[in-house]
């Protein structure tokens, strides 16, 4: 397997599209459509000795363009199978009436956030400025969970890892790899679920998905009990404790929990805007999507519990809190415990 290195836009650090070699020769993800990405991946095809028209499928782990956005042109040069999960296949597709759709929940978002006119101009001419990032349209297949297939010389295994987008997908593969852990025996191409550094961003990043914080939490412990040897993010380098990883990151969403309860006690009732606000400062590019979609997915995983209540305010979701002496605990799948082996032994 070699991993191909390649430059996006406003993203999470420099892009992953995986080769598998062997019988089926397969990219998982593909990278944006720039001319930056397009030549990085055409130079690292060329270095393992493949060009593009060579490329015999694209498994995608979902359907941002920085995953996606190259799929088409690829299945142009060589007629490759491109694959998407069913929740995110159209999107992937490049189908005009998907995106229509995903634009209109967008805006219908950003009304329930209660985000000011000057950010929301500011959001919606960068998102339209970028749409040529997605690139060409795709004839995509849609797969669910559990669907298998041959890649490289190896059989992936596609697994649901919802809440970043709402059908983010990784794929499992058989490996003779063993992590510090002492875990063996499969590993992770994950796109988005897991990250190194940062934490993928839930709310925002896709609108569609219903209880995104809830649907990643599930994600994330499904992640600790099975295990992973090693995980293949989306960006940047590969992930040794996969497990320990999701850990760190049902920790973090638990402690920016407790921070917007503390804007709630500290300010009062208040939006998922004003909430981001006081969260993370201002904002620019996507990130104006991104910082209150948290907030928001934060604000409604609290008010599905009965912590926190919601009402509709001139069009906004406004939030209050209900049950001060709520166990937040509950709300997280915390208290991981596992054995390490003795490095001795």
């Amino acid at each position: 397997m070699r991993a191909i290195s390649l430059g996006n836009t406003a993203f999470e650090g420099l892009n992953n599209a995986y080769l598998l070699e062997g019988e089926v020769t397969t990219l998982v993800d593909t990278g944006v459509a720039t001319d930056t990405a397009r030549e990085q991946l055409t130079d690292g095809l060329s270095r393992a000795g493949y060009d593009v028209g060579d490329v015999e499928q694209v498994l995608l782990t979902h359907f941002h363009a920085d995953h996606a956005g190259l799929a088409g042109e690829i299945q142009d040069a060589g007629g490759a199978v491109v694959r998407a999960h069913e929740a995110d296949a159209a999107l992937a597709a490049g189908e005009a009436d998907a995106r229509e759709d995903l634009k209109r929940r967008q805006r219908a978002a950003l009304e329930r956030w209660g985000m000011p006119d000057d950010p929301r101009k500011e959001l919606l001419a960068f998102l339209e400025r970028g749409e040529g990032i997605e690139g060409r349209p795709a004839d995509v297949e849609a797969f669910t969970a559990g669907d298998r297939f041959a890649a490289g010389d190896r059989t992936l295994e596609a697994v649901h890892l919802p809440g970043h987008t709402a059908g983010l997908c990784g794929f499992v593969a058989e490996t003779d790899y063993r992590s510090f852990t002492g875990a063996a025996g499969r590993e992770l191409f994950c796109g988005d679920a897991l990250l190194p550094y940062y934490t993928p961003n839930v709310g925002g990043a896709d609108v569609r998905v219903e209880r995104p914080l809830a649907n990643y939490l599930d994600t994330l412990a499904g992640v600790v009990e099975a295990e992973y040897a090693r995980a293949w993010p989306g960006h940047r380098g590969p992930i040794v404790d996969p497990a320990g990883r999701a850990a760190d990151i049902v920790a973090h969403h638990r402690e920016r929990t407790d921070r917007v309860l503390s804007v709630l006690r500290e300010h009062g009732p208040a939006d998922a805007w004003t909430v981001s606000a006081h969260l993370f400062g201002g904002l620019s590019n996507v990130h104006i999507l991104h910082g209150p979609g948290e907030a928001s997915a934060h604000l409604d995983h609290l008010a599905a519990a009965g912590v926190l209540t919601a009402e509709e305010v001139d069009g906004a979701r406004r939030y209050g809190i209900a049950d001060p002496g709520a166990d937040l605990d509950a709300l997280f799948p915390l208290g991981i415990e596992r054995e390490y082996p003795d490095p001795s032994a």
